[in-house]
């Protein structure tokens, strides 16, 4: 009877078997979809209620000020990860930007809130998801038994994009039905609703892992990320190439709003819309990248091209559907990118190298979000939202001409990554994404 009860126990989802987990694991989803609600929300409440001139400075301006954080305090997090327990970390987060955003829900209660208190909110926010989200990483082998890590570490990593298409969703509606005050509301709702649940949890010490195949533990192990690329050069020019792409990809969080407003005419519907068709395609590419044949940088010039092709048709033929569509199909080939890239630099940089190599590499990738949301922002305020598709196709051609030229990992690259262990990447070892879901994560 005891071995049947546990037997089926064992059947159900681990967020509904391990209470624990459950609880963090909606944390997670509460947070990552109250700060993409937050971000996807005050862009159209600046470009559509807030700003007349210079919409697209302003927009640009919040994106980059929303990006920002996971970027600067990348060495500050990682030691308050390391140093600090995981638990105070999470409710801190979360009790410090649901108090935030409140606050700003009763200055909106009254009227418009001045835009330096959205700027100031959204600041507030991105500074605590650049905490909550890598503590939850490293915090699942507190919460779950051994057996369970990659099952955790799945649920964790398909939620991201879900919590964050959800929010992305419901932004632009909430603005248009409730305004500022009723965004913000949520969202503190959201968050303090997500402290109160990590409150509840107990996590259980952390086991430092033993020692395999004569690798010692610590941090003497790893090299610098320098070191890293210099023994592997054709990792070194394929980030080059992306990091150029990411400045023209991520550009879209800017020409979204900017393209509802002035070609299309539209509302927080249209916003929802063309934010759903970008979400549904990375998702959609994340399920199948693996199963997208071809050699990873070829295919990568590929689909580059092809997320051209779709700016391009963007520029050529203004239309909510042919938009979504678009969206659809370069979100599709981003989330295609992201997979077949991450399993590359899986099996090419050494086990011992790869936190700091994902860490250093998501900041690198990630730094040119604020760079391209600026850019573009001032760009949308002399040139029509279309022509800012056309400059994004144009942006990605030379990019995706580069990366065709570059000659695959060699023989000695794939020795490298071998080399010093035969331990197997754990499923919760880092992973990067490479654009366009928010620059989160």
């Amino acid at each position: 009877m005891t071995a049947t009860i546990a037997r089926q126990r064992r059947e159900l989802p681990l967020v509904l078997r391990n209470r624990s987990f459950g609880a963090v694991w909606l944390g997670q989803v509460l947070t990552q979809a109250a700060v993409r609600m937050f971000q996807v929300g005050v862009s159209w409440w600046l470009v559509a209620y807030a700003v007349g001139a210079g919409r697209g400075l302003a927009s640009g301006l919040f994106m980059a000020v929303s990006t920002l954080p996971a970027v600067a305090l990348a060495p500050l997090v990682a030691r308050a990860v390391s140093r600090l327990a995981h638990r105070s970390v999470l409710r801190t987060a979360a009790a410090t930007a649901g108090a935030a955003v409140l606050l700003l829900a009763l200055v909106a209660y009254g009227g418009a809130p001045p835009t330096v208190a959205a700027y100031a909110a959204t600041l507030v926010l991105a500074s605590c998801q650049a905490f909550f989200d890598p503590c939850l990483t490293t915090s699942v082998p507190e919460l779950v038994d051994d057996a369970d890590i990659e099952a955790a570490t799945g649920f964790e990593l398909s939620t991201q994009s879900l919590a964050s298409l959800g929010g992305a969703l419901l932004g632009a509606l909430v603005v248009d039905a409730a305004g500022m005050a009723g965004l913000a509301a949520g969202c503190a709702a959201a968050y303090l609703a997500a402290a109160l649940l990590v409150t509840t949890v107990r996590f259980r010490p952390a086991v430092a892992p033993e020692p395999q195949d004569g690798v010692e533990s610590g941090a003497g192990t790893a090299r610098g990320l320098r070191q890293v690329l210099a023994g592997l050069p054709a990792i070194r020019k394929i980030l080059v190439c992306f990091t150029a792409a990411n400045l023209f990809t991520t550009a879209v969080f800017v020409v979204i709003p900017l393209y509802t407003k002035s070609e299309l005419g539209g509302g927080g519907s249209t916003v929802a819309l063309l934010e759903a068709g970008l979400g549904t395609g990375t998702l959609l590419g994340s399920i199948t990248g693996a199963r997208v044949p071809g050699r990873p940088t070829r295919l990568g010039a590929c689909l580059l091209a092809v997320m051209a092709a779709a700016f391009t048709v963007a520029y050529l033929v203004a239309g909510r559907l042919v938009l979504a569509g678009c969206l659809v199909v370069a979100g599709w080939c981003v989330g295609v990118i992201g997979v077949r890239f991450v399993a590359l630099f899986q099996r090419l940089v050494p086990p011992a190298d790869k936190p700091a190599f994902f860490a250093v590499m998501q900041a690198v990738l990630g730094a040119s979000f604020p760079v391209a949301s600026l850019l573009f922002g001032l760009l949308g305020d002399h040139l029509p939202a279309r022509t800012l598709c056309l400059v994004q196709a144009a942006g990605l051609v030379p990019a995706a001409i580069a990366l065709a030229l570059l000659r695959g990992p060699s023989a000695d690259d794939r020795e490298r990554g071998r080399a010093g262990t035969n331990r197997q990447p754990r499923p919760s070892d880092p992973a990067p994404e490479f654009v366009a879901t928010g620059g989160e994560r």
